[in-house]
């Protein structure tokens, strides 16, 4: 990155700063100002004055935000909300009798597509509500929506639907406070009245529309007190929902600028709001339990996500609360589309799962079903293109695991993606922050800053790899570039760093050396290369040994530079320790496999927690990302999280290699515990394996986000994350490492194709 660069990127990272930050900083301007809100706003006579509206700039905000071409008000993309926004802006402005032409163009919007609309869709409860209710009211304004005498038979249909959610619905399982100004007139007062009593002093219902109706029908002060600050504060445009806890919004900036790759740019300000938000969970709760379950579940599960991925030691049972209530969740089964939003998050909640939170497990296993649930039913016919994104988000995450994702990719998918941040809250069916133009700008240039210096540093390893003679061996695997793929996109280290390098140079170093002891020396060749390092020198090494150990040494050497030049002092024996010890371990299994012999599974761990070669990638890469941290020592045999991860590792690799191994007449885990339960098959041991592994994750991501008691800095336990993501993305699913082309695509993404 050039310095003029530099200094735009840093332009752009302060006025960011200033305008989301800032203790000036409005965070309600981040929401787009919602054409049914400020339209029921709008319809507030002044008392003093009934003729005239009491918000008059509300009414010149509906007169200014039609859309020209098509006569609708809203986001087209918003699909049914946008029918509502429509007719009650068309109503707005019939109660005031003004904008003629603007109610022509409107109504005949609605004529023309409501009933397109509706046929074959599915509809929200909240739209069953809305919708029904809005035409009532604009029939009673003596306007004609449908040419036909009568509606329809899908808006009767939709009626139809209304009143079985009235009459059956019970009243804590939907938020009808929330919809006063579109219920029938039988049940508005008793749901103004029931809103009213619960709330007392300052009213917070978070609806604006529900807050104008029910003014209207009380003349209660406190609504408009609540209107007139929401105004002072907002604008003429009125927000979707109001108030929302800046906690809340201040975390949904927290996962937007680091879903976009910015997170090195915002680190201050991200510790402040994820503190903030921890400190003020901790004294009283983000959310609000008495209106709507959604929401409630929504904001809990994205708490407990943002809170427990930054570190925080925080419970589950405040996303998980409703898990023991057998007839909430045959609830929200029966109208999983009304909460799908909740369950998406609920989801992604669960991917954090530390050992023994089986109110977490069983959460991934009901929202899991569901989200397929979801997709298997979604129609072809596209209600609303939020819903069809969030389908589209739901497919990749399930088909993706948390642990599987390369970061990097994943920026690149949300910047492709992105049209704004979407939250679950509120009583339409999503709502939407939109961020400055800038935010996106930055997000693009940085990806593509780190593609340059992909390209750059990939170039440099391959002419490495060349130089060396590593990748010109005539055996095995050469896997320059997938090495440097993975080490590099996995997790985005700081963009000055040379971590990427000597990750990669280790992953290549391993591949080829396990190789050769795998499938091409001779058991004299490997035990020559095997004393080579033990007494670190050269010993009687044919050509393709010496190529391995000359490569090895160099590295070494290299690596103990670094960290002479970083720290002041070097990691050359603890490095060659790490190397002798592992190659100790590859001739330990060739001497298994030479003679015939059947290891016991725990003696296969023993060595094969060594032999897949993370601790010797882990070691260098933590002592150059932080060195001040001294205690890791293979005196110790490796500490807690290392060794979690070892072996996590190794069972990774192998229930995807087992096929390989039979072929070439080895042995790995999923074989041995076949021989040793003879009535179990193939399945069944990789199944056992997967248990095992489920069982260690939760252990190691448990020691990774939060574990206090293990003595590792936070750069450490980041290293060790990349490794997991690393062998998650290699083996989890199938054996990407050893396909000739499973990457390719991700590659080109990564480091070649522009954004």
């Amino acid at each position: 990155m050039d310095v003029q660069e530099e200094r735009y990127i840093e332009g752009l990272v302060g006025e960011i700063k200033a305008e989301l930050f800032s203790s000036s900083a409005n965070l309600y301007s981040l929401f787009r100002a919602s054409a049914y809100d400020t339209a029921w706003v709008a319809m507030i006579p002044n008392p003093q004055q009934p003729e005239r509206p009491m918000f008059p700039g509300c009414l010149d905000w509906i007169l200014s935000n039609q859309n020209p071409v098509v006569g609708s008000w809203g986001d087209l993309d918003g699909g049914l909300q946008c029918l509502a926004d429509t007719l009650a802006c068309v109503m707005a402005l019939k109660i005031w009798n003004v904008g003629t032409l603007n109610i022509a163009k409107g109504l005949l919007f609605l004529g023309q597509n409501t009933e397109k609309w509706l046929n074959g869709a599915t509809v929200d409860d909240c739209f069953v509500i809305i919708l029904p209710g809005m035409i009532e009211l604009i029939k009673e304004q003596g306007l004609v929506v449908f040419s036909t005498d009568g509606n329809p038979k899908v808006i009767n249909d939709l009626f139809y639907k209304r009143e079985g959610i009235l009459r059956t619905m019970k009243e804590n399982f939907f938020p009808f406070q929330l919809f006063v100004e579109a219920l029938p007139e039988t049940y508005k007062k008793k749901y103004v009245l029931s809103m009213l009593r619960e709330q007392s002093g300052v009213l917070e219902f978070q609806s604006p529309s529900a807050t104008a109706g029910a003014f209207m029908i009380t003349g209660d002060d406190r609504c408009i007190k609540y209107l007139k600050n929401m105004v002072q504060r907002c604008g003429d445009g009125v927000p979707p929902i109001y108030p929302v806890k800046e906690d809340l919004i201040k975390l949904c900036l927290v996962d937007h600028l680091e879903r976009l790759g910015l997170k090195e740019y915002f680190e201050d300000e991200i510790l402040d709001a994820t503190d903030n938000a921890y400190k003020n969970l901790a004294r009283e709760q983000l959310y609000s339990r008495e209106q709507d379950w959604r929401m409630q579940i929504y904001q809990e599960s994205f708490i407990f996500r943002l809170l427990r991925l930054h570190g925080y030691r925080v419970s589950p049972r405040s996303c998980c609360w409703f898990l023991h209530n057998d007839e909430i969740l045959a609830h929200m089964e029966g109208r999983y589309v009304h909460y799908l939003g909740s369950i998406y998050e609920l989801y992604k909640a669960s991917d954090l799962m530390f050992p023994e939170e089986d109110d977490l497990n069983k959460a991934k296993a009901f929202s899991a079903k569901l989200l397929h649930k979801s997709l298997s039913c979604h129609s072809s016919r596209v209600t609303y293109a939020t819903l069809d994104n969030l389908h589209s988000e739901i497919e990749h995450d399930l088909k993706n695991p948390w642990l599987d994702r390369m970061d990097h990719l994943e920026h690149r998918r949300y910047i492709e993606r992105n049209k704004g941040y979407t939250l679950w809250i509120g009583k339409s069916f999503s709502i939407r922050l939109f961020f400055p133009h800038n935010v996106i700008e930055l997000a693009k240039r940085n990806f593509m800053i780190r593609q340059s210096i992909y390209k750059t540093e990939l170039e440099e390893l391959k002419r490495w790899s060349r130089d060396t003679g590593l990748s010109n061996m005539g055996f095995g695997r050469e896997k320059t570039t997938y090495c440097y793929f993975l080490a590099a996109t996995s997790i985005c280290l700081p963009l000055k760093s040379d971590l990427r390098i000597v990750l990669a140079k280790c992953g290549i170093l391993l591949t080829v050396a396990d190789d050769f002891y795998d499938e091409k020396g001779s058991m004299e060749e490997l035990y020559c290369l095997t004393k080579s390092v033990q007494r670190w020198k050269i010993e009687g090494l044919s050509n393709q040994a010496k190529v391995i150990f000359d490569a090895l040494d160099e590295h070494v050497k290299s690596v103990t530079l670094k960290s002479l030049d970083h720290q002041g002092y070097g990691i050359k024996d603890s490095l060659q320790d790490i190397w002798r010890e592992l190659i100790e371990s590859w001739l330990m299994e060739s001497t298994w496999n030479q003679n015939k012999y059947v290891p016991t599974i725990e003696q296969y761990l023993d060595v094969g927690m060594v032999s897949i070669g993370i601790q010797a990638v882990v070691f260098p890469s933590c002592f150059l990302m932080c060195p001040t941290f001294l205690d890791f020592s293979t005196n110790t045999r490796y500490n807690t999280i290392t060794k979690t991860l070892m072996i996590i590792a190794r069972l990774l690799n192998d229930i995807q290699s087992y096929q390989r191994e039979v072929e070439d007449g080895k042995l790995n885990m999923v074989l041995l515990y076949l021989k040793e339960n003879q009535e179990a098959d193939v399945k069944d041991s990789i199944n056992y394996i997967k248990e095992i592994l489920k069982i260690k994750e939760k252990v190691l991501l448990e020691f990774l986000l939060i574990d206090q008691d293990i003595v590792m800095p936070r750069e450490w336990k980041l290293i060790h994350l990349l490794f997991l993501k690393i062998f998650h993305r290699i083996y989890y699913s199938y054996n990407a490492y050893d396909s000739p082309t499973a990457l390719l695509d991700d590659i080109k993404k990564a480091i070649y194709i522009c954004i």
